[in-house]
């Protein structure tokens, strides 16, 4: 079978940074940098657009994942869960150069889960009786008290999938498939980076995780510059 661009979501790179402007919100997946894409990252750094808001997991790794886009000096404001790995964010928030909204994990995730469902937002008890739930709504159901957090949402989301055919049905490598589901749901353009692109009916349609009804762009591509520092 051949590989077919019917859809017109499969682009090059050039094309796909085109949505990558000053000031945006980006969700990037990844836990320690696992499961976000290197190529986009780097070619994100390269645009050297700024005053981002960044939407992950963590703070990516020291010189790993949107870790590098906080060295180069274009992100505005993190929304994560820790920066424990990632020295740098913690010395920026503390000189006050870098605005950092901690957020529990679960919660980060529901709140993201929440964006790409539709919905206004989550209750949760997570961090009542903490600096959580300062300036936050609260709510009371059947007697127990909830926090209100709202939902999370991207104008553009960075994907790094194994697998996709050329709707933008994805297919994920193991554990670096952690935040990618929910935020290809959660933003107004969706990009993927996929390691291969295979022909339309290819893919188990059991395996498959992310439907192409969320994905608007792909690229490809492997090797050369944006592989992990220890592979080079």
């Amino acid at each position: 079978m051949a590989i077919t661009n019917d859809f017109g979501k499969i682009k090059s790179l050039s094309e796909a940074m085109e949505y990558i402007k000053d000031g945006i919100t980006i969700m990037v997946p990844g836990f320690g940098g696992v499961g976000a894409s290197p190529m986009l990252i780097d070619a994100i750094i390269k645009k050297g657009v700024k005053d981002l808001v960044v939407i992950g997991c963590d703070g990516g790794d020291n010189f790993i994942g949107h870790d590098l886009m906080v060295r180069a000096g274009q992100v505005r404001k993190l929304i994560n869960s820790h920066i424990g790995a990632t020295p740098n964010t913690g010395k920026l928030m503390n000189e006050g150069t870098l605005e950092v909204e901690l957020c529990p994990q679960g919660t980060l995730i529901e709140r993201i889960r929440a964006g790409g469902a539709g919905l206004g937002g989550i209750l949760t008890e997570v961090g009542l009786g903490t600096p959580v739930e300062d300036n936050k709504k609260k709510i009371e159901i059947d007697g127990v008290t909830y926090l209100v957090e709202t939902a999370l949402r991207a104008d553009v989301a960075i994907i790094f999938a194994k697998q996709a055919d050329p709707f933008g049905n994805l297919i994920y490598d193991k554990t670096a498939r952690n935040f990618n589901p929910q935020m290809a749901m959660a933003a107004d353009v969706t990009i993927v980076h996929a390691l291969e692109i295979v022909p339309l009916g290819a893919l188990d349609p059991e395996a498959i995780v992310t439907q192409g009804a969320f994905v608007d762009v792909i690229v490809t591509g492997s090797g050369g510059e944006w592989q992990w520092p220890w592979a080079q």
